[in-house]
């Protein structure tokens, strides 16, 4: 395997313009399957990992929602 950035990047590009210029409809088709793939990886990785640890996401608020700066 080379690592070529300029053709990384090149493809990196090609690929946003090739998206871009999908349907809205298409771009939800798709959409659709990487959510029905994401939750079909899940399903499997809680099935196999039942034992492990899950944190808990935190709260960004630096300051209660009421009292912002000016």
């Amino acid at each position: 395997m080379s690592f070529d950035l300029q053709k990384i990047l090149e493809s990196k590009r090609a690929l946003r313009r090739n998206l871009a210029a999908r349907s809205v409809a298409e771009k939800l088709r798709m959409l659709d399957a990487l959510r029905e793939r994401a939750l079909a990886i899940g399903i499997h990785a809680r099935s196999t990992t039942a034992n492990a640890m899950h944190e808990k996401s935190s709260d960004y608020r630096t300051q209660p929602s009421g009292k912002r700066e000016k």
